[in-house]
């Protein structure tokens, strides 16, 4: 520690603030410091440091499964955002189970970190008690609102209905929707908040909603996206567009309408959702909606470590949500635009 005080011409007080990821470091301090860390290849004690300050140095991510895209590429950038911290991550999937979820959100491994970034897909807002806990927490996605928790999350209603307007914007008019039905009950879910992004699109551009252009499946994945767009072409359905709600449904989707000769975007266009790296290299190119995953990483690890290391009266939760935009590429019929 000394020899990166050295390096990085600041005090062993600022060299420890930095490491301890305390807020109040002027950013290009806290820049030298790091660089002076990588300089000499410095690693902190984490055992000698959790017996002094309590703190393991740790931080936990519960997410559904990482076989999923999405989630895959949200760890990835949890790891990053979190190292870019001075500060590990252990990353626990839940699969999807009820007591798996319950678990997470009750501390289950909680002496192994300091605190838990965690996703939940089956507890919702009737099991917002859960969360009432007394270790740090920050709830990510669309499950469960208004908790005791800081909560990070993305422009659900507000993103989907660009999604719908882009398709729109292009001349579309009959526009199918994979991945939720019209009977959606979950208020709080992703299926519920993009459908109805989705009817708000249609409402605003004088488009009768047609039931038989929504599909729900049992799942978010290709293989539910391939049945479901098959099942679309089957039934005669006569659609223009596709709007999948989220990528590995429309990659599904993409693979069904190949199948059957239908040429996109020419016939079918299609967009999905969430933007993962996969769609830049479909054939062709998916357009997408990009929630913000990368800024959903940094808040949320910026908001954990804040509960972390706060001293003094607790502030009340916050709900923290970046912004999102439109990627157009070329299964709407645009040049790839990242």
């Amino acid at each position: 520690m000394h020899d990166v005080a050295r390096v990085a011409e600041v005090s062993i007080k600022t060299v420890s603030n930095v490491v301890n990821d305390y807020p109040h470091v002027r950013p290009d301090t806290r820049q030298r410091v790091l660089d002076a860390i990588t300089q000499l290849g410095y690693r902190p004690n984490l055992s000698a440091r959790g017996l002094r300050s309590g703190r393991t140095g740790v931080i936990g991510l519960a997410v559904p499964a990482l076989r999923e895209n999405y989630f895959a590429e949200l760890a990835d950038a949890v790891i990053r955002a979190a190292e870019r911290r001075g500060v590990g991550v252990m990353v626990e999937q839940t699969g999807g189970r009820r007591e798996a979820e319950l678990l997470a959100a009750s501390g289950g491994r909680r002496r192994l970190m300091d605190g838990i970034l965690f996703s939940p897909t089956i507890l919702g807002q009737a099991d917002v008690d859960a969360l009432a806990v007394d270790f740090p927490m920050v709830l990510l996605g669309e499950r469960i609102f208004g908790g005791p928790t800081d909560h990070v999350t993305m422009h659900n209603v507000s993103s989907a209905r660009a999604a719908v307007e882009h398709l729109l914007g292009i001349g579309r008019r009959r526009v199918a929707l994979l991945g939720a039905g019209l009977d959606a009950g979950d208020e709080a879910g992703s299926a519920t908040l993009r459908l109805r992004g989705y009817r708000r699109a249609l409402e605003a551009a004088g488009i009768a909603l047609s039931p038989e252009l929504v599909r729900p499946t049992e799942h978010w994945d290709r293989a539910t996206g391939a049945a479901a767009t098959r099942r679309l072409i089957d039934d005669g359905v006569a659609f223009d567009a596709v709007f999948a709600l989220n990528d590995t449904l429309g990659l599904g989707a993409l693979r069904a309408l190949g199948e059957a000769g239908i040429r996109v975007p020419d016939d079918v266009a299609l967009i999905g959702f969430d933007n993962i790296d996969e769609a830049r290299y479909s054939v062709p190119s998916m357009s997408s909606i990009d929630t913000g995953r990368d800024r959903i990483a940094e808040m949320a690890v910026d908001l954990l470590l804040e509960r972390i290391h706060e001293k003094g009266e607790r502030r009340p939760p916050r709900t923290l949500t970046p912004d999102f935009r439109v990627v157009g590429r070329e299964s709407t019929g645009f040049a790839d635009g990242g």
